[in-house]
């Protein structure tokens, strides 16, 4: 059908309004809006401006570049037929789904057409015994534990946004339950893409959700993480979890972040299986006291969270409050109340709108680094000083259980020289990352931003080797361009 409804759609390709890095321009035109009315229906096509730009940027510090149209697929056939059509015309694709993103990963740089899949919004398959679920792109993770709440089973990559599971596959999304569940490179089973040239792809084989292979090349782990470059994830086989019998949550404050460090450090050598183990610094627990109403005390601070049962949790707490106290810890409380935890992991998730809060009318990026944890003091000793000496406001939290923190930075848009400061942060602290042995982003991806960073962290070979495997599945280089590479 693809085919059929090409004839014509191409014609009178030519110079448009969207901005091309390397110059080139590229222009959706009337007949290939049409042939996309033809696959989804009008009313699944849109380009009006506020709609366009309203898909044109995530909640990165990138400017808003909107696509030329922006359709709503129903179904995967859908989702082929119109990559069929954008592939036949060189049009560039860019997938979108919740547009929470913080890298600018849906930016449309090159003009083309967004795929915004979130009324593919089905739970298709539940798997309780096998402890597996198939969904479509637009569940979101919280829809995904309602759903499982009363079968006893959940899904603990918590990202904090309250993200599609098929863009948090798309941006190896990861979050606050990591340390001890993993990301989403753990927690993906299989997944159905579309590629650029509309063809099908099942990673791990059509229908199949087994937990490990030896089959071949592992093509989901390569789609895990390709930030929609690669191709539109139309499936996702998601790995699912138990819920824990009986779970305790902690707070507790420390002299310094290297305390703070070395307690965390400590309970994961010691074998506690700590659910979640979240760092905030001094700056940040006092926003999280205002914006949250908390009175903790004003100090690096641990959040800790502990799931299994209830004789295990009570040795758990004993021996992580030993730990801590050894550090210099202190006012260490803990707390089994639902109502507690949530309100405590509620004011984590909302640090970002806490440290906003410091600086009404500014905005906030927030950066993502992650070093060996044995390199974690030294990083955030040189990043609050980096701050002090640059005159910057950048609270500071983390998932110090695998050395992942971020500096959320609240700046003046309007302030360029601002923003120059902000920006020559944001690549020293990468470079910082890198020379300790680490990581440019634990998760939320590369994306406009950390290009350059990028080669430097995985060196030429490691750049030229992805240029490949990019040519060789997208050789118009029509998934989502710009991004990664």
């Amino acid at each position: 059908m693809a085919l059929k409804l090409l004839h014509g759609a191409c014609r009178g390709l030519g110079p448009g309004r969207s901005y091309h890095p390397r110059g080139r321009q590229t222009q959706v035109n009337g007949d290939l809006i049409e042939a996309l009315k033809k696959v989804v229906g009008s009313a699944n096509v849109s380009t009006a401006t506020a709609v366009r730009e309203q898909h044109g940027h995530d909640e990165s510090m990138h400017r808003c570049s909107p696509p030329d149209v922006v359709v709503w697929p129903q179904n995967v056939e859908q989702v082929s037929q119109l990559a069929g059509l954008c592939s036949g015309c060189d049009v560039p694709i860019i997938p979108f789904g919740t547009g929470t993103g913080l890298e600018g990963g849906v930016s449309a740089v090159r003009g083309g057409v967004c795929f915004n899949l979130t009324r593919m919004d089905r739970i298709l398959e539940l798997n309780s015994e096998d402890f597996s679920v198939t969904v479509e792109p637009g569940v979101t993770r919280k829809a995904l534990n309602s759903y499982l709440r009363d079968k006893g089973l959940w899904f603990p990559v918590d990202p904090g946004a309250d993200a599609s599971l098929c863009g948090m596959a798309a941006t190896s999304a990861s979050g606050t339950n990591a340390v001890r569940y993993g990301t989403m490179r753990e927690n993906v089973l299989n997944l159905e893409v579309v590629l650029p040239d509309g063809r099908v792809l099942h990673t791990a084989g059509q229908g199949r959700h087994f937990r490990k292979s030896a089959a071949g090349y592992h093509l989901t782990g390569l789609f895990v993480g390709s930030e929609g470059t690669l191709g539109l994830i139309t499936k996702a086989t998601l790995r699912l979890h138990g819920i824990p019998e009986s779970t305790i949550a902690a707070v507790c404050s420390f002299p310094s972040a290297q305390a703070a460090v070395d307690s965390t450090v400590q309970v994961l050598q010691s074998g506690i299986p700590v659910a979640r183990i979240e760092f905030l610094d001094d700056v940040m627990i006092d926003a999280c006291n205002r914006h949250s109403g908390l009175n903790y005390p004003v100090a690096p601070t641990l959040f800790l969270e502990f799931h299994g049962s209830q004789q295990g949790l009570q040795e758990q707490v004993r021996s992580t409050e030993e730990i801590t106290r050894l550090n210099g810890g202190s006012d260490f409380a803990w707390s089994r109340e639902p109502e507690e935890r949530s309100r405590l992991w509620a004011a984590r998730h909302n640090a970002w709108y806490a440290a906003l809060a410091l600086r009404p009318g500014c905005r906030g990026y927030s950066t993502d680094v992650c070093v060996p944890i044995s390199r974690l003091p030294e990083i955030l000793v040189q990043a609050k000083e980096d701050l002090r000496t640059s005159g910057l406001t950048g609270p500071i939290a983390g998932h110090v259980g695998d050395g992942n923190f971020h500096c959320i930075m609240v700046f003046d848009p309007e302030d360029a020289d601002e923003g120059r400061r902000v920006q020559r942060f944001v690549e020293q602290l990468g470079r910082r990352a890198l020379a300790l042995g680490g990581t440019c982003t634990g998760e939320h991806g590369i994306g406009l931003g950390k290009r350059q960073l990028l080669q430097e962290e995985v060196g030429h070979v490691g750049i030229e080797v992805m240029g490949l495997l990019k040519v060789a599945l997208d050789p118009k280089n029509i998934m989502n361009p710009g991004k990664v590479l």
